[in-house]
């Protein structure tokens, strides 16, 4: 490994930790002294991205990271979630053992990922993606989203406060005073 300062060719190995799925390396130039980071991850074996037009490229962790870039651009996302989407999808491709995947399995993977991350998002992945050639297709899009959502009424990965058994008692109970005063009335 060239120091990335002075040029050097090697260096020494200070510390070393797993990350992600790769290996992160503290490193110090023993020409210049200066201390640096590597990131060192296993290449797997080839993989080939499809196109519509029955092209094939190689499949590229960069172009995939730029697309869901733009797609999630001034949106406030946690650090560190579109790194996360990223990895998680090039896990789960190379997970499939395909030499070959098309493009628009890829794209699929992407869009269920931004839906559960941010709509906007989402919105702007599939604009893109889906090619929308009219107001109606993106507001047909819009509106699966929104029924999707009001669908889901308590959050999964939130537990609720009290048990479902203790809180209809605390409800029922409640109900049973308003009665009693109202009778009283």
């Amino acid at each position: 490994m060239n120091c990335p300062y002075c040029g050097h060719y090697d260096s020494k190995v200070i510390d070393s930790r797993d990350v992600n799925e790769g290996i992160r390396r503290r490193r110090q130039c023993l020409g210049c002294n200066s201390r640096f980071t590597t990131y060192e991850r296993l290449q797997p074996a080839a993989l080939f991205v499809v196109k519509k037009d029955e092209r094939r490229e190689g499949f590229s962790r960069d172009k995939l990271l730029t697309g869901i870039r733009k797609a999630c651009e001034k949106r406030p996302l946690p650090a560190g979630a579109i790194d996360k989407l990223a990895d998680d999808i090039e896990t789960e491709l190379y997970q499939k053992g395909k030499a070959e995947i098309p493009s628009a399995v890829i794209g699929d993977m992407v869009m269920e990922g931004l839906k559960g991350l941010d709509h906007v998002a989402y919105i702007r992945f599939a604009s893109v993606y889906r090619e929308f050639t009219d107001i109606t297709a993106l507001k047909q899009e819009v509106d699966t989203l929104v029924s999707a959502e009001a669908e889901v009424s308590q959050p999964t990965s939130q537990l609720p406060l009290l048990p479902d058994d203790k809180l209809e008692q605390l409800t029922n109970g409640h109900r049973a005073k308003r009665v009693k005063a109202r009778v009283k009335r």
